[in-house]
């Protein structure tokens, strides 16, 4: 079932989630269903399991789950709304989300993540929607390339990596991950990052990953859309693997654990604590991250950052439901 991919903070997440055994829980990021089997194995005949996940090998792994208290769909995070709604399921009891990708889409070369294995350029999680990173690359301006590099993977030489990249493809289409990992590694050379241990191109190919996935406004999406499917008392758990998601999951969490999202206006009103609307979120335990011993049994560990929220009875702002949707 899990394809040599360990799922990071397992039980950490469950505890997260604090499972009931007659729930209904959603794993948003199926992946080779390594917190599936941890939720399964927690819920009674009566719980129920749906997973969720865009890649086609995820769902080539979930059909070898046979289960009757689980349900597969192959949905980005955006369409969960539909669907739970398909399934006839209003609410539910917790919602995971693992984000990033799984150890086996950056080792099978032919899926174009990792710039240690030749491979074809693609990059896309769902193979069937949007283009691939060397679609991408072939008709990107020099300042797209440059803000792309630049705020999705945090590079500090965008602007020398993206020119490389722009004088690599006059010569020939960048259609290899060799290919894009030796323009960037021509662009930066030995330049110092102060960490020895990151190949080159890894910023590179991050940014290219979650522009070409549309990871980080999928995140922004499910969000409040997740968190307007729990009932009261049902958890959000997200694991992220870098500062950008962890960022919008804090600043989320954050809002809405405080009354009217934390407006600074509040202070200047005279009100108690008693007199303020209760927040829909509160925060469930402080960010958790793996330990030494986990990080040295499984070194992609290290960036892994959980955290949760667990919905209270307060309504939810309007802009957290989609038109349509169960409310």
């Amino acid at each position: 079932m899990t394809d040599a991919h360990v799922p990071v903070l397992a039980d950490e997440a469950i505890a997260a989630l604090a499972i009931r055994s007659d729930g209904v829980y959603v794993d948003a990021t199926f992946g080779r269903g390594g917190h599936a089997s941890r939720i399964l194995a927690a819920l009674s005949p009566q719980g129920r399991l749906v997973a969720l996940d865009r890649d086609p090998d995820a769902q080539r792994a979930a059909l070898a789950l046979d289960d009757p208290r689980f349900v597969f769909r192959r949905a980005w995070f955006s369409e969960m709304p539909a669907v739970l709604d398909d399934l006839d399921l209003p609410l539910v009891d917790g919602v995971l989300l693992d984000l990033g990708i799984s150890s086996p889409q950056v080792d099978v070369a032919a899926r174009g993540f990792s710039f240690r294995n030749d491979g074809p350029l693609d990059m896309r999680m769902d193979p069937a929607r949007g283009e691939s990173a060397a679609q991408f690359i072939a008709h990107a301006s020099l300042r797209e390339l440059t803000g792309v590099i630049r705020d999705y993977g945090e590079e500090r030489y965008a602007p020398a990596v993206a020119s490389a990249i722009v004088a690599a493809r006059t010569h020939a289409p960048i259609v290899t991950t060799r290919q894009l990992a030796a323009a960037i590694a021509q662009a930066i050379g030995t330049r110092t990052r102060g960490d020895w241990h990151q190949d080159p191109a890894a910023r590179s190919f991050q940014a290219l990953r979650i522009f070409v996935n549309r990871e980080l406004e999928e995140l922004e999406l499910v969000l409040p859309r997740a968190c307007a499917r729990l009932r009261a008392g049902g958890r959000l758990a997200v694991i992220s693997f870098h500062s950008l998601e962890d960022r919008i999951v804090k600043r989320f969490i954050g809002a809405h654990s405080k009354p009217w999202r934390g407006d600074p206006r509040l202070s200047r009103l005279s009100l108690s604590e008693a007199q303020l609307p209760t927040p829909p979120l509160a925060a469930a335990g402080r960010a958790v991250k793996p330990s030494d011993a986990e990080c040295a049994a499984n070194p992609r560990a290290r960036s892994a950052v959980l955290r949760a929220a667990e919905r209270t009875h307060a309504l939810l702002p309007a802009d957290f439901f989609d038109a349509g949707s169960a409310t």
